[in-house]
């Protein structure tokens, strides 16, 4: 995907314009960025690339307003854009070009060595560059895997009767939990799971780790049930994981300190957070683009959400995105969430083939978000 093809999910109720009200409205909302005031059209008239009389252009805001894409907060007073004027704004800048090359290098340089860094980590770091950059919060989520398989289940020893369960599937994810026993495992109930788990588990579809599979797994352990059993919990858990969208903010600070934002509703946000995991969805193309008091479940008032996706060979495997004020500069931003999403399939890309760690290694690798070990 390159800035040449980016496009803005427009409704189907946008009524497309021709291109001097297209320019006329791309100055409103540019100035209207610029100030927080309404923009009038003698102001238009004044660019240097608007080549008509005032009153010309106080017939086309005019059309505008009457389209739905620009509103008059006062009756004396200049124009302001609307959502969808936002919208055809945003996809004509989408198509001004890509970011040079030397600023390409400097992202690259926050993301780090390359070589080092795991799926998760080229996440976290691409978000936090962007949140960054854009002084913004960003946001990634990272969809549940539709085609990955069970690939490996292990269990390893930590302490008196604690024990890690190790899931590995064909995409690379690692997930384990903290078990704790009441007894402490042998040789044999180690041997009995390890053989138990390649012959029930692995090569199994992730979308088929239903509570009702592994409840039937319990009870083909016969005498191994109540002693394993945790174990196999463990996995279920884990497997309700696997099957939910993950979802990744970095620089919610900067919601808090934009003074277009009320600080009440960026808490409330905060605390329903995950939430937003429902419309960071796989069902859009190019640039998704919502807005606070839209009648969605973002709640932000007078704010922007822009998000892109990105892949992982054939598959979408996530979306990456921007939460700032409605004035943001989105001339700016929308490079750098094009630059981050293809940077991003790229690399998670290139490491599809890559053999999954050594499981002495796996612990270095799990995120952080993992729930506790069981008391």
């Amino acid at each position: 995907m390159s800035a040449n093809t980016l496009k803005v999910n427009l409704p189907e109720r946008m009524v497309i314009v021709d291109a001097r009200k297209r320019r006329i409205l791309s100055a409103v909302v540019d100035l209207y960025i610029r100030t927080g005031e309404p923009v009038g059209s003698k102001t238009i008239s004044q660019l240097p690339d608007i080549h008509v009389s005032a009153a010309t252009v106080r017939n086309d805001m005019a059309v505008l307003e009457e389209l739905g894409y620009l509103e008059q907060p006062h009756t004396s007073a200049g124009r302001v854009p609307t959502f969808n004027g936002y919208r055809m704004y945003i996809e004509e800048i989408s198509a001004e070009g890509t970011l040079p090359q030397e600023e390409r290098d400097r992202l690259d340089e926050m993301l780090g060595d390359e070589s080092q860094l795991t799926e998760d980590l080229i996440l976290q770091s691409a978000t936090t560059a962007l949140s960054q950059i854009t002084k913004c919060a960003t946001v990634v989520s990272n969809f549940a895997p539709k085609y990955s398989v069970i690939s490996k289940v292990d269990v390893i020893p930590t302490g008196k009767r604690m024990y890690v369960v190790l899931l590995i599937t064909s995409d690379g994810k690692i997930k384990n939990r903290a078990c704790r026993l009441q007894f402490d495992l042998t040789h044999e109930h180690m041997d009995f799971f390890k053989h138990f788990m390649e012959e029930n588990l692995e090569g199994v579809s992730v979308s088929d780790l239903s509570e009702e599979k592994l409840e039937q797994m319990i009870t083909a352990m016969g005498t191994y049930m109540m002693t394993l059993s945790p174990l196999v919990q463990g996995i279920c858990e884990m497997s309700k994981d696997l099957q939910q969208n993950e979802l990744y903010m970095t620089g919610e600070q900067n919601l808090f300190s934009c003074d277009d934002l009320d600080k009440a509703e960026v808490a409330k946000f905060m605390m329903h957070k995950q939430e937003l995991s429902g419309l960071l969805d796989d069902s859009f193309q190019g640039i998704k683009v919502m807005f606070g008091e839209e009648g969605n479940d973002f709640v932000i008032g007078n704010s922007s959400m822009i998000v892109s996706k990105y892949q992982k060979g054939d598959h979408t495997a996530g979306s990456l995105g921007v939460i700032g004020p409605m004035r943001l500069n989105y001339a700016k931003v929308i490079p750098y969430i094009e630059y981050f999403t293809e940077k991003i399939s790229h690399l998670i890309s290139d490491d599809d083939d890559t053999p999954p760690p050594e499981l002495e290694c796996i612990g270095q690798t799990e995120p952080p978000k993992d729930p506790k070990p069981e008391q």
